[in-house]
């Protein structure tokens, strides 16, 4: 009995993998092979691909790549919110534009006047306090803001198979980072929580802090003005800022990830980059080339010709949804 235990033992230990997969959610064929091909290829020592703990770096985009962005990024619906729930200190908004529209529910109105009139949305909620005032109220309004399809959480809206891949990642030594068009310390205060990413490591849109003494309390209050828009070419160059090394792993799902994806892989050496195609109508929302949030065109073209990874999301993902059972 003891030599058949032995000998069984022998037989399946060379093998793991089948007992351990760490992206269950996730359907076996090439885009999940070509994952952990590329994670084993660099972290296997003495190969030519062998890549250092402390170079290990893998971005991800936010919105749309680890969490659901449709029907309107998530921190827009912070704004909308916190307008409402300033409106009772601001009764000028009344009839002021863009204030007037959106307090009466008039999207057209709203959006008749462009990314000024959304600026000025965002200057208004987001400005005027200190960072740790603003930092409170994210906490307080992620708490409990919910979709408004699914009825759950925003933090619930997360993609199960984004989370395994970020894990996968950490348990073989990279370091992950958020590198997002969204508010910086939008972020900043749930990333930990819902991703397992510090606050040091989620790089986003600033806008200009200033070091103050109120009543002898030093404080950082927020100005109502863009310090870095961290979006499109924007984010190679925040990259740069806040960690210093070039990634060897990129993961996004737009457009807007397209500079950070193509300057990822245009360095020599092992590379990976990965588009999230938005393309299951049931469990979330397909869209890719003419959505007016999270288009994806120019970056699908750029997939096909440079041969990164395209995951299809109706096809590659067992499961869409952190919540789902």
């Amino acid at each position: 009995m003891k030599r058949l235990a032995a000998m069984l033992a022998s037989i399946l230990l060379p093998f793991p993998a089948f007992a351990d997969d760490q992206l269950p959610s996730w359907n076996d064929g090439p885009h999940k092979q070509a994952i952990i091909n590329f994670v084993e290829k660099v972290t296997k020592q003495g190969t030519p691909d062998f890549v250092a703990p402390d170079d290990r770096i893998a971005v991800f985009d936010n919105d749309g790549t680890l969490w659901s962005e449709q029907p309107i990024y998530v921190q827009g619906v912070f704004v909308f919110d916190r307008v409402k729930a300033l409106s009772n200190q601001h009764p000028e908004w009344q009839d002021k534009e863009p204030f007037k529209s959106l307090l009466k529910g008039d999207l057209e109105g709203l959006l008749a006047g462009g990314e000024a009139a959304l600026a000025e949305l965002v200057m208004a909620t987001h400005a005027g306090i200190t960072t740790e005032e603003f930092s409170s109220v994210v906490k307080e309004w992620i708490s409990s803001a919910k979709h408004p399809k699914t009825g759950k959480l925003y933090t619930e809206m997360t993609f199960k198979p984004m989370l395994e891949l970020l894990a996968y990642l950490r348990a073989n030594g990279f370091k992950t980072f958020i590198v997002s068009g969204g508010g910086i310390e939008f972020m900043r205060p749930w990333a930990g929580t819902v991703y397992g990413i510090a606050p040091e490591q989620v790089i986003g849109t600033s806008i200009v802090t200033k070091f103050e003494l109120q009543d002898g309390r030093p404080v950082l209050m927020r100005l109502p003005e863009i310090n870095f828009i961290n979006d499109k070419e924007g984010k190679p160059v925040g990259i740069n800022q806040h960690i210093g090394r070039r990634p060897i792993a990129a993961f996004g799902n737009s457009d807007g990830d397209l500079a950070m994806l193509q300057w990822t892989c245009s360095a020599p050496g092992p590379r990976f980059c990965l588009y999230v195609h938005h393309t299951d109508g049931e469990r979330e929302v397909a869209y890719d080339r003419k959505s007016h949030v999270g288009q994806l065109d120019k970056g699908l073209d750029e997939a096909a010709a440079k041969g990164w990874t395209v995951v299809d999301m109706k096809d590659d993902w067992k499961r869409v949804f952190a919540h789902e059972n």
